[in-house]
């Protein structure tokens, strides 16, 4: 069985951001060289999250407007681990998100469904941070 891991870094302009890492993951699989197996990818930050969805603008708007409602970043003095930051909502929002996506890996490319593709979520963006690629198999 063969290991890979490589670590992706972004840093997203604003303070929320979903961006597509699909092509950087499908490189990471070209690199490891396998061909059967899973890949791993996680978000190692406590304020970003990694799924699969659809790349569609609409779809992402909507994302944004819904996680704003559940948890708004305003007023920050509504959250007590606001003391001294500002970022509560950001923990929230990886948490309705998600940590991780695993993807069967088939033949050398990544088992999708027809418009399925790997996200990175930014919550409290502006800074650089890792993404996680973890591959194995044959």
């Amino acid at each position: 069985m063969i290991s890979f891991r490589k670590e992706l870094w972004l840093e997203a302009p604003t303070r929320r951001a979903f961006i597509n890492i699909t092509p950087q993951v499908e490189q990471c699989l070209r690199e490891s060289g396998i061909r059967e197996g899973l890949c791993l990818v996680n978000a190692m930050h406590i304020t970003a999250s990694v799924f699969i969805n659809d790349d569609e603008p609409g779809l992402h708007h909507d994302y944004d407007a819904w996680l704003e409602r559940l948890a708004p970043h305003a007023p920050v003095s509504q959250y007590r681990h606001n003391v001294g930051e500002d970022n509560a909502d950001a923990h929230m929002k990886r948490q309705i998100m998600g940590r991780e996506v695993v993807v069967a890996v088939t033949d050398g490319r990544l088992d999708f469904g027809t418009w399925e593709r790997i996200f990175y979520g930014e919550f409290d963006g502006r800074r650089r941070k890792r993404v996680l690629v973890k591959i194995i198999g044959e």
